[in-house]
């Protein structure tokens, strides 16, 4: 089931979409049955605990999975045009021009051998017909809307004589280079050190208002997703357990899991001897329970729970995967 505002004029739509991983030992499914959509200039955030299959989602957008990993159902369309079943060439030259990628560690993203000017402007020309001169003008241009101080003078600088913070902008740069319509961000502030991190997220939340661009923005905190996003989607086990507008979730949650997420939050100004906590573990690709993924954690299960597994309700503003929304009669547990 889709967002709240899916459109034909999303733009990027993902319906249905189901990954998996075949193994010797049967096929593991990372992605069930996973749907929204990003407008332009919209911040959709996508948090859950590890493994919930945040960062296999939008490798998938962008057409990065490792083998053995598949896309095996569902639909990825941007601008309305489905991009999952392009050939290899088509989609590489979709990546960068039309979808941008800013990664976790900036220093792996860079490749050490090469100025980050010549990475630049090598990424500006491949996707834009521009001259040399005037690749390396934009490449400036891209260095000073990123915040890196005298960028004519530190385009000719390696990847190592920046620090943490100043690489991760250059590869915003990176990511913004060739003007893409979308930016899969997947973790891009866990590198970096806190005082850092407000910085490069007011960045990106500035430069692609700007810009226009949609962003995908891929995260564990939830502190991140609320001085970011607009909407968030709640993941769990490699399902949407919760969409909504970001306000709607942090304040007022409908998921029993968003619940467990937003309890084990501190309250600032607030004394508490002990923090709330989700007993129990995301469950194993090759051990998801039967009916609801949450069950064997949730403390309001009930019967129907562990039986059948419940798509997207409507729950005030938002949507909630429980079946605590559902309108037919509940059974007892």
């Amino acid at each position: 089931m889709n967002s709240p505002n899916d459109s034909n004029a999303a733009l990027l739509e993902v319906r249905n979409l189901r990954v998996e991983f075949p193994t010797r030992r049967g096929t593991l499914t990372a992605i069930d049955d996973v749907s929204f959509s990003i407008s332009a200039g919209e911040v959709l955030g996508v948090v859950g605990e590890s493994g919930a299959g945040k960062s296999i989602t939008g490798a998938a957008i962008i057409g990065l999975l490792e083998p053995p990993g598949r896309v095996a159902g569902g639909q990825i369309l941007l601008n309305g045009k489905r991009i999952d079943n392009l050939p290899y060439e088509q989609m590489r030259r979709i990546r960068g021009r039309e979808i941008g990628a800013i990664f976790q560690d900036p220093l792996t993203s860079l490749n050490p051998l090469y100025t980050v000017g010549r990475q630049l402007t090598e990424t500006i020309q491949t996707h834009l017909d521009l001259s040399a001169d005037a690749a390396r003008k934009r490449a400036i241009e891209l260095l000073a809307e990123t915040g890196i101080p005298a960028p004519d003078r530190r385009i000719d600088h390696y990847p190592h004589q920046f620090s943490g913070g100043m690489r991760q902008r250059v590869v915003i740069a990176l990511a913004l280079a060739a003007q893409p319509k979308l930016v899969i961000a997947d973790e891009p502030t866990t590198a970096l050190d806190v005082s850092i991190q407000a910085q490069i997220i007011s960045l990106i939340k500035r430069l692609c208002r700007e810009h226009g661009t949609a962003v995908m923005l891929v995260t564990h905190d939830m502190g991140v997703i609320a001085e970011t996003a607009d909407r968030v989607a709640v993941m769990y086990a490699g399902r949407v357990a919760e969409i909504g507008p970001v306000a709607d979730v942090i304040h007022n949650p409908q998921h029993p899991y968003t619940k467990g997420l937003m309890g084990s939050i501190p309250v600032l100004g607030e004394t508490t001897e002990r923090l709330a906590q989700i007993d129990g573990a995301m469950p194993r690709l090759n051990a998801i329970p039967t009916g609801c993924a949450y069950n064997p954690r949730c403390p309001q299960v009930f019967a129907r729970c562990k039986t059948e597994r419940p798509e997207l309700f409507a729950a005030g503003k938002t949507q909630a995967s429980c079946w605590l929304h559902a309108q037919a009669p509940k059974a007892a547990a």
